[in-house]
C-alpha cells in the first residue's frame, strides 16, 4: 500500500502529545494522530519539540527542516502536517485533500466558535479536564457580541457537563444556572434537577424548584433510574469479562454463580 508500512524506527524517546496522553513511537502512529485528531494539531502541536522528534528520533532530517522553514517562513501549522502527511506517504493524496478541507473549514470559524470546537471534542475523548480548562477559557477571554446569548448558553452548558463529569457539581450548577440566565431551556433544567439528586446537599436557587413542572420529574425519574439500571448491568459484565483473565480453576462456576445472580435478580424485578 505504501512505503511507511515498511519502515520501522529505533525510536529511543517516544513523543508525548499531551493532550491526548498518549506516546508515540513511529511515523505511522504521527500520522494517524495528525490526520484524526485535526482540532488537536492545528495550532501548538506544531513545535520545536515536533521537529525534534521527526529529525532525531525518526530519521527525518530533510523532512523536519523543510516543515520547520515552511513554519518560521509564516505558514500555517497545519501545512507542516500537510507537508509531513505528503512525504510519510502513509495516506493517499485523496485523503490528504480531504484532511486539508477539514482543516480549512476550522480555519473559517470565528475564534469563539474554534475555541468551543476544540473543547468540544476534547469532552467528545473524554478528556474531562482539557476540556474544563478550554471552556473556562472561552467564557474568561471570548468576545462577546449581541444575539449570541444561545451560543454561550451551549458553552456554559458544555462546561457545565464538563464539571458534572469530574464530579464538581457545585460548579457545574453555577454553568448550567448561567446557561438558562442566557437561554431559558427545558433541558438546562433537567440538568439542574440530575445535579440535586446526585448531590442532594448542593445549594439551588429556590426558583427552580418552581420550574420543575411534575410530569417532567417523573420522565427525569425515569432517566436516572434507567441510567443506572445500565451502568450495574454494564459492571456486572465487566465482572464477568475480568472471571476469565483470572486463573483458569473455578473460572466456569464463578460464571455461572454470576450469571444465577442475574437471573434471580431479574425475577424479582419482574414479580
Amino acid at each position: 500500500m505504501s512505503l511507511l508500512l515498511c519502515r520501522r524506527e529505533k525510536v529511543k524517546h517516544p513523543f508525548y502529545i499531551e493532550v491526548l496522553g498518549i506516546h508515540i513511537y513511529s511515523s505511522q502512529e504521527l500520522c494517524y494522530v495528525i490526520y484524526h485528531h485535526p482540532l488537536l494539531v492545528m495550532n501548538d502541536f506544531v513545535d520545536a519539540s515536533l521537529f525534534f522528534f521527526v529529525k532525531n528520533e525518526l530519521g527525518l532530517g530533510f523532512l523536519a527542516g523543510r516543515m520547520e522553514k515552511l513554519v518560521e517562513a509564516g505558514g500555517r501549522p497545519e501545512e507542516a502536517l500537510y507537508l509531513f502527511l505528503s512525504e510519510c506517504d502513509y495516506y493517499t493524496e485523496k485523503e490528504i485533500q480531504k484532511f486539508k478541507q477539514v482543516t480549512a473549514s476550522y480555519r473559517n470559524l470565528s475564534q469563539n466558535a474554534y475555541g468551543k470546537a476544540v473543547a468540544d471534542y476534547l469532552f467528545s475523548q473524554k478528556q474531562y479536564g482539557k476540556a474544563l480548562q478550554k471552556y473556562e477559557k472561552l467564557t474568561e477571554e471570548g468576545e462577546r457580541k449581541k444575539g449570541e446569548e444561545a451560543f454561550w448558553s451551549q458553552v456554559y452548558q458544555n462546561l457545565g457537563a464538563a464539571c458534572a463529569q469530574m464530579f464538581q457539581f457545585s460548579r457545574a450548577y453555577k454553568a448550567y444556572d448561567t446557561a438558562y440566565g442566557l437561554k431559558e431551556e427545558d433541558q438546562i433544567l433537567e440538568k439542574i434537577y440530575f445535579l440535586t439528586c446526585f448531590a442532594p446537599g448542593l445549594s439551588v436557587d429556590e426558583s427552580y424548584e418552581a420550574l420543575f413542572k411534575p410530569e417532567w420529574k417523573e420522565e427525569w425519574k425515569g432517566k436516572l433510574s434507567q441510567a443506572e439500571t445500565d451502568a450495574k448491568q454494564a459492571a456486572s459484565v465487566r465482572n464477568l469479562r475480568a472471571l476469565w483473565k483470572q486463573d483458569p480453576e473455578g473460572q466456569l462456576e464463578k460464571a455461572k454463580k454470576l450469571i444465577s445472580k442475574w437471573k434471580s435478580e431479574y425475577r424479582k424485578q419482574e414479580a
